[in-house]
């Protein structure tokens, strides 16, 4: 048996806090301690939280207090001052669900495997906006990937377990007060490297699902993923190529490959249409074809699914829209990195997605 905590930092969550803190205590195997940290909340998240102690030692709820480092300086405060004695630290978000199966899975596959630093769940989305759809479809195919290839380069912050053995270690680094570094836009990247640095890995949990909020407009969507986007190649940037990055700097030519196919087949189209040497051939569609099989095959497989989530994918139009978003971000995020090393400026990603994140339709 080990001693687990699990840590939420929840920073205005006072819609889903509740139901977050409800699902981890009702486990079949509940955390020896559930700790909520309030971060810099101007909402009823602490109150609402604090309501749950009554009767229930187990869940402790706290204020930060000058916290300016964003959830990353509310896990490191936690951290350092609840999960000392832990084996097992499962991180979440404030809006996440786990079914009552999860924290008890994620303990035996540790005591099954030493050589485990970190295990991530399978998130998906429920809702049946437009958007959200185009999510959990994504993040479908992200689990499949994860899976078979039997590794990951990110622990989700949505909703994981790590071995605290090897944060102490992480928290040893001249270069952070914790395991969690404040310099990276994406804690969670950048915390995983430095896991499998130890010589450790980290998988996708065959049997843990957890279910989150997506974003169901676009402008909480776009900063969400710009964020992610820039805070990766800045990370990128910074650690460069070796043997732990190199599938996720093949990722990022990937990404910027294809978008740059997708702007140069318009561009070339234009002009082909404006000197009149457009010429249709049928077999042209044949990708095409293939594209919706593919998009088709992949829908089978999301959780939870319907015959919209199917038909979208049949119909090849919304992932073509999606495609195009994601394009876009990868351009403007590599702009914008390179922008901010030339001039020095950077924008503040994390107060970005905080405010497209309060514009969300509940």
């Amino acid at each position: 048996m080990s001693r687990m905590v699990a840590l939420i930092p929840a920073h205005n969550e006072q819609d889903s806090i509740l139901e977050t803190v409800k699902a981890v205590y009702n486990q079949d195997r509940r955390p020896d301690q559930i700790v909520v940290v309030s971060d810099n909340s101007t909402d009823e998240t602490y109150r609402r939280a604090k309501s749950l102690c009554f009767g229930r030692p187990e869940i402790t709820v706290v204020q930060t207090e000058n916290n300016t480092h964003k959830k990353p300086g509310a896990l490191n405060w936690a951290w350092n001052t609840f999960c000392q004695d832990a084996d097992l630290v499962v991180t979440l978000d404030a809006d996440t669900i786990l079914p009552p199966n999860a924290v008890g899975d994620w303990e035996q596959e540790f005591l099954a495997d030493d050589t485990l630093g970190g295990s991530s769940s399978k998130f998906t989305m429920p809702g049946n906006n437009f958007l959200v759809r185009l999510q959990r479809s994504e993040f479908s195919r992200w689990t499949d990937t994860g899976l078979r290839r039997g590794w990951t380069s990110v622990l989700a912050g949505t909703g994981c377990t790590i071995r605290n053995s090897v944060l102490k270690a992480i928290a040893l680094r001249d270069d952070r007060i914790g395991p969690w570094h404040y310099d990276s836009q994406v804690e969670d990247f950048e915390l995983t490297y430095r896991i499998r640095e130890f010589g450790l890995h980290c998988h996708i949990s065959p049997t843990v699902r957890a279910y989150t909020d997506g974003m169901d407009n676009l402008r909480s969507l776009w900063n969400q993923r710009m964020k992610w986007q820039v805070g990766t190649v800045e990370d990128l940037l910074h650690i460069g190529v070796n043997p732990l990055t190199r599938v996720d700097w093949w990722q990022q030519a990937a990404g910027l490959g294809a978008a740059f196919v997708r702007f140069g087949w318009v561009s070339m189209t234009v002009l082909a249409l404006a000197f009149h040497m457009f010429h249709f051939y049928p077999l042209w569609l044949l990708p095409t074809v293939v594209f919706i099989l593919n998009d088709t095959r992949q829908a089978l497989r999301i959780p939870h699914r319907n015959k919209i989530d199917v038909l979208m994918a049949m119909l090849l139009l919304p992932q073509e829209f999606f495609a195009w978003m994601r394009a876009a971000w990868f351009i403007t995020a590599w702009y914008e990195v390179g922008y901010g090393k030339l001039t020095g400026r950077k924008k503040d990603r994390w107060a970005l997605q905080y405010q497209a994140e309060a514009s969300r339709i509940n």
